[in-house]
C-alpha cells in the first residue's frame, strides 16, 4: 500500500509540475490574463489560469488510486469527490475564459454542493439528508473564501499543501485509507504549482485553481463528516482562512460597501501593504494555519483540561493573525524612525 500511495503522490506532483510547460503557451494564445485592478497584489498583467494544470494532475492521481486499487473500500467517497471537485474545477475555468455573472457562479457552486453531498448521504450509511444544504452552503463558502484569498503569491499553494497534509494525516488517525490518499494528492498537486507561481515567469492559478483548491478542501471535509471523521480535524486546518474571510466580510458589510467589488482589506492584503513580501505573508498564513491544525488535533482527543487549552491557544492565534497587520505596522514605523 505504501508503494502505491508513494506513486499516487508523485503522479500529482510530477504532473503539476510538468503539464504548465504545454498550459502555459496554450493560456497566453486563449488571452487568459490577469488585469491588475484595486483587489491586485500585482502590478503587471500576468497568465492565470494554470489551474488547469493543477486540476488535471489531482483529478488523474485521484483516478490513478481507483485504477490501481490502492482506496479498494470507500471508492465511491473518492469518485464523488472527484466529480465535485471536477464540476467545481470545470466552473472556474468558464469564469477565467469568458466570465459569469455572480448568480449564475454562486448558483452553480450550489448546485454542485447540493448534488455531491445528496450522493455523499444515499452512499455512506446512518447519514441524513438533513446535510445536503450544509454540504452546499460548505462548498460554495470555501471555494469563495479561496477565491477571495488568492490574492498572493505562494499563498493558494502553500494553504493547499498544508490542509492537504493534515487531512491526510487526519485520515491515518480515523484509519480512513481514502481521506489519507485525497489529501495527500491535494498536497501534492498544489505543491507542484508552487515552483512556476513563485518562480521569474510566475503564473496565477486563476479562478479555475482557486475553485479547485476551495472544492478539494470543502469537498473531502464533508464527505470525511458525514464518514464520521472528528469536526476539530477537517475544521482547525482552515480557521485562519475562514476568519480572514468573514471578518472582512462583516467589516464591509458594516461599513455599507458592495461586497462584490474589487479591494485590498483582507488581513494578508493588508500584511503586503505594511511591507512584507508575498512569500513571507504566505508563510506566516500557512504557519498559523498549521498550529490551529495542531490544536484541533490535540483537541479533539484531549480530556478536558488540555482541551480548554487546546481551544484557547488556537483561538489566541487566529486573533494574532487578524491582529497582525497593526503589529506589522507599528514595527514598520518604528524602523524609519529609527532610521531618521
Amino acid at each position: 500500500m505504501t508503494g502505491l500511495l508513494t506513486l499516487v503522490a508523485l503522479v500529482a506532483l510530477g504532473l503539476s509540475l510538468a503539464l504548465p510547460v504545454v498550459v502555459k503557451p496554450l493560456l497566453r494564445t486563449l488571452g487568459v490574463i490577469d488585469i491588475p485592478n484595486d483587489r491586485s497584489s500585482h502590478s503587471t498583467i500576468v497568465i492565470r489560469g494554470m489551474g488547469v494544470a493543477v486540476a488535471v494532475a489531482l483529478l488523474v492521481a485521484l483516478a490513478l488510486s481507483l485504477a490501481t486499487g490502492l482506496v479498494a473500500v470507500d471508492r465511491s467517497l473518492i469518485l464523488i469527490i472527484i466529480c465535485m471537485v471536477g464540476a467545481s474545477a470545470t466552473l472556474g475555468w468558464i469564469e477565467d475564459f469568458r466570465g459569469l455573472s455572480i448568480r449564475v457562479r454562486l448558483s452553480a457552486q450550489l448546485l454542485v454542493g447540493v448534488i455531491g453531498t445528496a450522493a455523499l448521504a444515499t452512499t455512506i450509511d446512518d447519514s441524513s439528508y438533513w446535510w445536503v444544504p450544509i454540504g452546499a452552503i460548505a462548498l460554495a463558502t470555501y471555494i469563495n473564501a479561496a477565491n477571495f484569498m488568492d490574492g498572493i503569491n505562494g499563498i493558494s499553494g502553500m494553504h493547499g499543501l498544508v490542509v492537504g497534509l493534515f487531512y491526510s494525516l487526519a485520515g491515518v488517525l480515523s484509519d480512513q485509507l481514502w481521506l489519507t490518499v485525497a489529501g495527500l494528492v491535494v498536497a501534492a498537486a498544489f505543491a507542484g504549482f508552487l515552483p512556476w507561481n513563485l518562480g521569474r515567469g510566475f503564473v496565477f492559478l486563476g479562478d479555475v485553481g482557486s475553485y479547485l483548491l476551495g472544492a478539494s478542501i470543502a469537498a473531502i471535509a464533508v464527505t470525511g463528516l458525514l464518514a464520521g471523521v472528528y469536526l476539530e480535524y477537517l475544521l482547525s486546518p482552515v480557521l485562519i482562512y475562514l476568519a480572514d474571510t468573514f471578518t472582512t466580510f462583516l467589516r464591509r458589510a458594516r461599513r455599507g460597501e458592495r461586497l462584490y467589488t474589487a479591494h485590498r482589506q483582507h488581513v494578508y492584503q493588508r500584511l503586503t501593504d505594511t511591507g512584507l513580501s508575498h512569500v513571507q505573508v504566505s508563510i506566516l498564513v500557512s504557519v498559523l494555519s498549521a498550529l490551529t491544525a495542531a490544536a484541533g488535533f490535540v483537541l479533539a482527543t484531549a480530556t478536558a483540561p488540555l482541551a480548554v487549552t487546546s481551544s484557547l491557544f488556537a483561538a489566541a492565534v487566529v486573533a494574532l493573525y487578524l491582529y497582525s497587520p497593526r503589529v506589522f505596522r507599528a514595527l514598520a514605523r518604528r524602523r524609519v524612525t529609527d532610521r531618521a
